[in-house]
Parts: C-alpha cells; structure tokens; sequence
C-alpha cells in the first residue's frame, strides 16, 4: 500500500488559509512557538523543512495532524522563478544584489578572502525602525563565511 504524501504546495495553501483564518501574523506564530518568524515563514512556505518536533509544533498550533507535520519535515526542492521578479518588494531585493552585488562580493572577499557567504549555516531577521521620515526595514543577512580551498 503506498501512501501519497501532502505536497509542500498544498502544505502551503492550507497553512497560508489556516493562518488567514485565525488572524494570525508570522510576528505572533513565531513568538507563540518559540521560534524565529523568518524561519518560521520559510519553512510554512515550503523552503526549509522542519526538524521533527518544530514540524509537530507547527501542525498542532496550527490544528493540523500528521499528514502535515510529514509535509513539513519533507526536504525541499528549492526551485524559484528565475525571472526578473515583477513583485515590487522583492524586484527591489533583486534590484539592490543587482546594483549591490559585485560591490557586496568586494568587500566580503576583502575581509574574508577569497570564498562565499553560506546560505545553510545563515539566519536572517527582519526589524521595523520607527523613524518620523518614514519607518525603516533592517534586514539582517547573517551567514558563515565559507573559504574556497585549493588542492
């Protein structure tokens, strides 16, 4: 007998409806679960997936069972658009590593040497600074640096 696992899509539809129908933010989820809600966010939409007891977490905060704490431990494949994304607030991060990149790369390299930021060993956060100009977005990228090795 084979068994047809949720897909991470369908995971992600039923916790984005659940999460509407509760009232929900990823601020609160994130602080009622005792977990970041970048984290969080990520693996709800499918591109991280959850170590067993947050995967469980998740699905009984959330009133589901185990077909989607399973949807949530499952591996992704972390496949996206590769065209120019016409969102605005994401075409303006696709904007900023465009204009930003090679300068980004300038600098790490420069105090790092030659080698890369990681984006599994990494956290991010996203802060709201009030400021009476106009309220600010602090992301915060923090990733291990990997050195390139020769042999």
């Amino acid at each position: 007998m084979t068994t047809t696992l949720m897909t991470k899509e369908k995971m992600t539809e039923a916790i984005i409806a659940r999460k509407i129908e509760k009232g929900l933010s990823w601020e609160t989820m994130g602080a009622d679960l005792g977990m970041s809600p970048v984290w969080l966010t990520s693996a709800c939409l499918g591109m991280n997936s959850a170590p067993t007891e947050k995967a469980a977490a998740i699905a009984e905060y959330l009133g589901f069972g185990a077909e989607m704490t399973k949807a949530l431990e499952a591996f992704p494949t972390k496949v996206w658009d590769q065209a120019v994304p016409t969102d605005p607030l994401i075409y303006r991060l696709y904007e900023i590593v465009g204009v930003y990149g090679d300068t980004l790369k300038e600098v790490i390299q420069e105090k790092f040497g030659d080698g890369i930021m990681s984006a599994i060993d990494f956290s991010m956060e996203v802060d709201k600074i009030e400021d009476p100009k106009g309220d600010r977005v602090l992301l915060t990228l923090n990733g291990k640096f990997l050195p390139y090795k020769s042999w």
